[in-house]
């Protein structure tokens, strides 16, 4: 038997999947029946304008060895011989060490990362400076209903990191098989089976959350020490290497091996490190606003007349406009379809908005990000590794006055926005705690600001109707990525500190729960490497 992968398998939005093994075999001109095997690798959701939406597959299929490979494109469809490898990792054990090896942080980068190194049989302590899930929930519940923020248990900080408050996208371009092995891990805990072959696979901010909960039981069952609500502010750097770091101004615990996972918001702790003399440099990232449109316009937009129609999901876009004149590009960016936008602030007088989707996508907004790219040479102190985040700080907290003082949010009418107008009244909105109305262009740095005016206008001509009175923004959105990386040689550790092993968002080499995950295992498997 051989295995062949079989791409552009099309279904039309009244077909079922049991359609698929006789679509293949027609084919392959094989009988029916003739499958030793059918696993559906990718579904994705071919919307394109003024064409009836369907479905698109990409299998797997199980066929005896005397079955040709067409040589063209049988029924528009693409296939090829491949090696039926196996896709999950294999771990080997290696000695226990001295101390257990340190992970700070719970995001994505250092779950997986102690997930590796339990796997390994290496010791571990992962420490959260926020507060386990539970106490957490409840803390952002009190953030959104009544504007009081616990600065150390937020949308921001706690475990499950920043993704545990947003779609809990799992979209990733990588063809790492730690990819999908992260997926199956999920699943394992919980996640919808649906993400291990969607597109754009999602877990949705509900789900997530007792994924995450099965998550922590299933590493302290593997050995790992979990301790919440325990910050690194400090770190004990003798001749080049680590050898402890400070747990809440008080405690110094002793660490050879540290997987540095802090995130993106943990600027408490890269000023720790620059002051410990840990290599960084500043980096560009992405800020802009968050535009809000009715669900059911969004629908009818991708979907035109098949809108409405119940194999359809909540409709999403991805949109970008190159701007040479102004040496800009505008992108969308975490597009969440029948979603909220949460105010995540995590540090007292500064307002930062995100977007987020329960698994099912039944509210009746979108939201995405609309983001102009920020270079290094835009902030004050460029030459500084710091300097982004004094950036990024500085309009946070003007849409904190702008909001009012109270953690709300500055909103404007999208149309308003664009023609420069004044900000009036506005109708709902999902925003969390709650709006003001205010002229957006006085919470973004000029250049944003007009980039974003071009940008948007550029898009409505990409996707008519995206200009809409119907639409809002909501400000400001500078989380994109981190404005700082903590930079490391090609083995995984620290450029200058033997021992430091900086991975994730935090970090400035990932984006988004895949990503992140990915990047953590890689530097559990440098660590265990380095050690051998």
């Amino acid at each position: 038997m051989k295995t062949l992968r079989i791409s552009g398998i099309k279904l039309a939005l009244e077909e079922s999947e049991d359609r698929l093994p006789g679509k293949i075999t027609a084919a392959l001109k094989i009988a029916e029946g003739g499958l030793g095997g059918l696993e559906i690798i990718k579904r994705a959701i071919d919307a394109r304008r003024n064409k009836p939406p369907h479905f698109v597959y990409v299998v797997k299929a199980i066929v005896a060895d005397d079955v040709a490979v067409p040589a063209g494109s049988p029924e528009g469809m693409q296939v090829r011989e491949i090696a039926d490898k196996p896709s999950i990792p294999q771990f080997c054990k290696t000695a226990p060490l001295q101390y257990p090896v340190v992970v700070a942080g719970s995001g994505p980068a250092g779950l997986f990362a102690a997930y590796v190194l339990a796997e390994r049989g290496v010791p571990v302590l992962l420490l959260e400076r926020g507060a386990q899930l539970e106490k957490r929930i409840r803390d952002v519940r009190t953030f959104w209903e009544e504007g009081r923020l616990n600065s150390s248990s937020n949308v921001l900080f706690g475990e499950g990191g920043a993704g545990t408050f947003s779609d809990g996208k799992l979209t990733s371009r990588s063809k790492n098989p730690y990819s999908s092995w992260v997926k199956n891990i999920f699943v394992a805990m919980g996640a919808p089976a649906a993400i291990l072959t969607d597109a754009k696979p999602h877990i949705g901010t509900d789900r997530l959350r007792q994924v995450l909960i099965n998550l922590r039981n299933k590493l302290t069952a593997m050995g790992c020490i979990i301790k919440f609500e325990k910050q690194i502010t400090g770190f004990v750097i003798r001749h080049g290497a680590l050898c402890a770091v400070e747990i809440n101004e008080r405690e110094e615990v002793k660490a050879g091996q540290l997987i540095l996972a802090i995130g993106q918001s943990a600027d408490d702790t890269y000023g720790k490190l620059w002051e410990a003399g840990v290599a960084m440099e500043a980096k560009p990232f992405a800020m802009g606003l968050r535009v809000e449109h009715p669900q059911e316009l969004i629908n009818v937009l991708q979907y035109g007349k098949w809108s409405g129609h119940p194999q359809l999901p909540p409709a999403e876009y991805f949109v970008t406009a190159a701007l040479p004149h102004l040496r800009r590009s505008v992108y969308t960016f975490c597009m969440c379809p029948g979603g909220e936008i949460i105010g995540c602030s995590a540090s007292p007088g500064l307002v930062v908005t995100n977007g987020m989707s329960n698994s099912l996508r039944s509210g009746k907004f979108a939201n995405s990000a609309v983001v102009v790219d920020v270079r290094v040479d835009d902030f004050a102190g460029a030459g500084e590794p710091l300097a982004g985040l004094v950036f990024r700080g500085k309009w946070e907290q003007k849409a904190f006055k702008a909001g009012g003082g109270n953690y709300c949010a500055p909103v404007q009418r999208l149309t308003d926005f664009l023609a420069e107008k004044e900000a009036v009244a506005v109708g709902p909105t999902s925003f969390l705690p709650g709006t003001k109305p205010f002229p957006l262009a006085g919470v973004l740095p000029p250049f944003v600001g007009a980039a974003l005016r071009a940008g948007i206008a550029e898009f409505n001509r990409k996707m008519p109707g995206f200009v809409t009175g119907e639409a809002n923004l909501i400000g400001v959105e500078t989380r994109t990525s981190s404005p700082v990386r903590i930079c490391r040689k090609s083995d995984g550790r620290s450029v200058n500190v033997d021992g430091i092993y900086p991975c994730g968002e935090g970090a400035g080499y990932a984006g988004g729960i895949i990503s992140s995950a990915l990047d953590g295992i890689n530097a559990a498997e440098h660590l265990i490497a380095n050690l051998s």
